[in-house]
């Protein structure tokens, strides 16, 4: 089964093991050890012997009166992989200091600073990028770099300013050479995100890019097949759309952004301004 299990799916089937067994339901996966073992064929003598125990335990037997067992209570038990998602009451500050100065995974030997997020703490609209880069790294802020620069004009073009979103990554610390988190450092750092976004409760996510989009949705298709699309994510709306970093690079395909830019603007209720530029 665990091949067929991520490392961080495996972490939360544990995390929701041990909840089970914090509410004394430990049987519901007791050892199976038993299971699945060969039958072997007694000899003579064990089958005689078995047979006469099988004539004595065939006569009635007077049995105890029954004790009563109390009802376990109903308990509202969240979805698996949700365990460590959730936590009620949460909020940004609280994940923050949870986080800490963080050595969870190995991105932590090469970092300057962490990049938790910025933003409104009440935002309808939250970005997600893949992870810091360098300018990221060492001024502690999301987006602050070229690309940055240009997620700031299309905030803008939208008719709204960066403090009236919030802006965030998969991965907290930057990952070496700006190459791409792993699938480890993903998994370990994630459930921060998540509770930044439950703690937000925003109307949309924007995810910049495949990886934050694969992070999310757990897909693998290339975010071509589904750019522009909306997705039923933690009670809010997720879209994905191309990063400003690649936009950098294939400017063209900024129509397509703007494109989808207007749809979250349509959710929102904000006004398409016609001389605005994708």
């Amino acid at each position: 089964m665990d091949s067929l299990l991520t490392s961080h799916q495996r972490e939360k089937l544990e995390a929701w093991l041990r909840y089970y067994n914090d509410l004394n339901l430990g049987e519901f996966y007791s050892d199976r050890r038993s299971m699945g073992k060969r039958i072997v064929k007694p000899r003579a003598a064990e089958a005689a012997a078995a047979s006469v125990s099988v004539a004595v335990a065939a006569k009635p037997v007077p049995q105890p009166a029954p004790v009563p067992v109390p009802a376990l209570p109903i308990v509202n038990a969240p979805s698996m992989f949700e365990v460590l998602d959730r936590i009620e009451g949460d909020t940004l500050e609280l994940t923050r200091e949870q986080l800490g100065e963080c050595t969870r995974c190995k991105l932590h030997k090469t970092r300057n600073k962490i990049v938790f997020g910025a933003g409104n703490p009440r935002a309808e609209l939250i970005f997600v990028g893949e992870g810091p880069g360098h300018d990221e790294d060492v001024q502690g802020l999301p987006f602050v770099g070229r690309a940055g620069k240009l997620l700031t004009q299309m905030i803008e073009a939208m008719g709204l300013s960066r403090d009236d979103v919030y802006i965030a990554n998969v991965v907290k610390c930057r990952p070496p050479e700006n190459r791409k988190p792993e699938e480890d450092e993903v998994a370990t750092c994630s459930p921060y995100l998540f509770r930044q976004i439950d703690a937000i409760a925003p109307k949309a996510i924007v995810c910049l890019g495949a990886t934050a989009a694969q992070a999310l949705l757990k897909i693998q298709e290339p975010i071509s097949r589904y750019r522009g699309s909306w997705f039923d994510y933690r009670n809010t709306k997720l879209m994905a759309t191309y990063h400003p970093a690649y936009l950098l690079r294939n400017p063209a395909a900024k129509a397509d952004v703007w494109k989808d830019l207007q749809k979250v603007m349509g959710l929102l209720g904000l006004q398409v301004k016609k001389n605005s530029k994708g």
